[in-house]
């Protein structure tokens, strides 16, 4: 005689621990079918027998809800199904260092350029999709990229679902049937960008803040002042013929200090009233932080990545190396802007004071990916030898030739 069983439905969850695991149950003499229901499928045995009205509802809404819930992990394992493996997919920008590069930076389209200021728009968008499957070379701020690129890799290789990483965005007022291109180019050369921002002719300034961008490089000055206006980390990049052997393993940033790091407090004093009263100034304030510059924000954010390797006990061979190259002297004036990095919870690798000395020479053997300086004087011997080198038009030193000191009433205008 069979027993009677209790006609009970089961309903699987979407999650290991929760599944209720069980086997069809075969007939008296004990037989079975084998078969077990695969975790995270629906699945429903009716087995003759009675049950009460009010447990049947309640099995009811438990089958409902975890209906839902399958539903819902159905959904992501499909989402998650679609990530690459051999292409990682960007972080999201609140837990990003976005770096924002224009597509004159990253490739060279000084033909194309010439072309579109000779013939106009129409001729050169259609030139550049007749050549849409020829990449173009690399531009100034490629090596950087390509820089970025390995300490994400080194970040992914100890924290792989740590977000923290540094996305770059292109960032151009190109015509998007040009993005075509711009697409193989990068492909063509395997890099990792996957956010694009192509407005057609208006400027992308206004969109900066929308991508979260730490950084932006391009090669019009204009935008690059409306960034910095804009409270953005922003320079101008120049090509450089004779560039320097860079690192393949290590990112290296340089910095100027007064008016890149920090604020041009201390370089209208030098302006104003000469070296001596500047000396006296830093002298006088030494334990008085600097207000920050233009460029702090993005030492910080070098900073938080670099702990991340600092915590795994890898300080030695951190791909990020930065460096703080200023004509400051050290014992005159360089006791304050040391102080002030260390009240802002932020230190560099290697601080050189050159006391007035050309910089160009350091340069070259630090070899850094990039140079940022707010004096074209300063920018025009670093690129001399061979060094990458972009301008950060903020503070005085706009108003300022290096002939000879600004009158009190000029440094004020």
């Amino acid at each position: 005689m069979l027993e009677k069983r209790p006609n009970i439905k089961h309903v699987m969850k979407d999650s290991p621990d929760d599944a209720l695991l069980w086997k069809r149950h075969g007939n008296a003499s004990g037989r079975s079918d084998g078969r077990t229901p695969v975790i995270g499928q629906r699945n429903t045995v009716s087995i003759t027998g009675r049950m009460s009205v009010d447990a049947e509802d309640a099995v009811g809404r438990l089958s409902h809800d975890s209906s839902e819930e399958n539903d819902w992990a159905a959904a992501k394992a499909f989402f998650d199904s679609l990530k690459t493996t051999t292409k990682p997919r960007p972080p999201k920008p609140k837990n990003a260092v976005t770096i924002a590069v224009s597509s004159r930076t990253l490739f060279n389209m000084v033909k194309e350029r010439k072309l579109y200021e000779e013939e106009g728009l129409e001729r050169y968008v259609s030139y550049q999709l007749e050549h849409e499957d020829q990449p173009f070379t690399p531009g100034v701020a490629f090596p950087f990229v390509k820089a970025l690129m390995v300490v994400n890799a080194r970040l992914r290789e100890l924290y792989p679902d740590s977000e923290e990483l540094f996305d770059i965005v292109l960032m151009t007022n190109n015509h998007a049937q040009v993005g075509v291109r711009l697409i193989n180019s990068i492909n063509h050369y395997g890099l990792s960008i996957e956010r694009f921002c192509m407005t057609g002719g208006e400027s992308p300034i206004g969109y900066l803040k929308a991508y979260m961008t730490n950084l932006y490089l391009s090669k019009d000055s204009q935008k690059v002042q409306q960034a910095i206006e804009e409270g953005i980390a922003a320079a101008t990049m120049f090509t450089c013929d004779n560039e320097n052997k860079l690192s393949d393993t290590q990112l290296r940033v340089a910095f100027d200090g007064d008016a890149v790091l920090f604020s041009d407090e201390s370089e209208i004093i030098v302006k104003k009233h000469g070296l001596d009263t500047f000396f006296q100034h830093e002298k006088e304030f030494e334990n008085k932080p600097l207000a920050q510059g233009p460029l702090k924000c993005f030492l910080e954010a070098l900073g938080k990545l670099q702990r991340k390797f600092y915590a795994k006990n890898l300080r030695i061979t951190c791909p990020i190396r930065t460096y703080l190259v200023t004509a400051r002297s050290a014992a005159s004036a360089g006791a304050r802007v040391l102080k002030t990095l260390r009240s802002w919870g932020l230190e560099v690798d290697e601080a050189l004071f050159l006391a007035g000395a050309p910089k160009g020479p350091l340069l070259q053997k630090i070899r850094p990916h990039i140079f940022f300086d707010d004096q074209m004087f300063h920018i025009e011997g670093a690129q001399e030898l061979g060094t990458i080198a972009a301008h950060v038009p903020y503070g005085i030193g706009q108003k300022y030739h290096k002939s000879k000191p600004l009158k009190p009433k000029e440094a004020e205008k």
